[in-house]
């Protein structure tokens, strides 16, 4: 065959392969995005596990529990919550990490896993941006619990104290990379002022030993302190919020001394890495109905705690801002899991 013959010929072939492969490529990528739907449209036709990130008996429980209860109203199948706690979220999101991407094991935990601990570890068992966004669930703010024994009616008596008595207070935390930790150390370095960290698996024995003296102080919630401030267990000088709060107007911000202190503790769900974008936005339809039941606002607000609801998009918006927040405290605090 004459050269010029045959680079025709060559050329052609290329063009019919390459006309082939887009061909092939165009067919697969239809069938995966009529999988998908068709996936997105069954689901769910089993069980659904709600992976939660901490103890059971605290906020994090709570939450799951009710969002469980209404996705079995919902669509009639089962869902129920495995407890996973400790190591500050780590070990329930490593778990949910390995598992199966088909939406029916999903993640439900604050925010320590999902924008903290990367900063905080020098090395995790999974990655914390790998996860699909489901829904922002809720939020509370951070109020400052002492024990009673302690000398201080307010803030500011307790920073003068604490300045005289270096390290002789300590606070506890559910662990290291909390929100309580990071918390904790951004009101030592805010208030100039050195306390002694004492981290717990969970908030129940960490609540033990605050109320007995054993520890002196903790960030925590408003709802979990309640009823110990009741008893006159515990005593609660201020809260983190940017203003007062509704829901206890009587209690002072940090900010009122601290000029810009603000923390606040939220809940997030995220599905495995390959979970379909079609499930994810079912499952977060359903979290966000689930937060607007009469009900489960009910149950929040005792708990004063936020449903907060949204799309898969304001999760990733609102982590990319938490991320940056928190990289900056654990920067400037020094502070360390290793």
């Amino acid at each position: 065959m004459h050269l010029c013959a045959q680079n025709f010929w060559f050329r052609g072939v290329l063009r019919s392969r390459s006309y082939l492969i887009r061909l092939l490529a165009s067919t697969l990528a239809f069938a995966f995005i009529g999988t998908a739907i068709a996936t997105a449209q069954e689901y769910p036709v089993r069980a659904i596990k709600i992976v939660v990130a901490s103890p059971p008996g605290g906020g994090t429980d709570i939450l799951g529990r009710l969002i469980a209860e209404r996705l079995v109203a919902k669509w009639g199948q089962p869902a129920f919550v495995e407890n996973r706690g400790g190591n500050a979220g780590n070990i329930g999101a490593e778990a949910v990490s390995k598992s199966a991407p088909d939406g029916y094991t999903i993640l439900l935990v604050a925010q320590g896993a999902l924008v903290i601990n990367k900063n905080l570890y020098k090395k995790l068992s999974y990655d914390p941006e790998s996860f699909v966004p489901v829904s922002l669930v809720a939020v509370t703010p951070a109020v400052l619990i002492l024990n009673p024994k302690i000398p201080a009616q307010n803030l500011g008596e307790l920073i003068a104290y604490a300045k005289i008595n270096p390290n002789k207070l300590n606070y506890a935390t559910q662990g290291v990379g909390t929100s309580a930790h990071l918390t904790a150390e951004l009101f030592n370095s805010m208030a100039g002022v050195r306390t002694v960290h004492v981290p717990y698996r969970g908030t129940s024995p960490m609540l033990v030993d605050l109320i007995s003296g054993e520890v002196s102080m903790t960030f925590g919630e408003l709802a979990t302190a309640g009823p110990y401030v009741r008893a006159g267990k515990l005593k609660v000088i201020a809260i983190a919020s940017e203003t007062r709060s509704a829901l206890a107007p009587e209690l002072p911000t940090l900010a009122e001394v601290l000029p810009g202190f603000t923390s606040i503790t939220w809940w997030g769900m995220v599905a495995p890495a390959g979970t379909p974008v079609s499930i994810a936005a079912k499952l977060s339809v359903a979290v966000n109905e689930a937060l607007k039941h009469p009900e489960v606002a009910r149950r929040l607000s005792e708990l004063s705690i936020e449903g907060i609801g949204g799309t898969p998009q304001d999760l990733v918006n609102f982590m990319r801002q938490e991320r940056t927040l928190w990289g900056k405290v654990i920067r400037d605090t020094g502070a360390s899991a290793d």
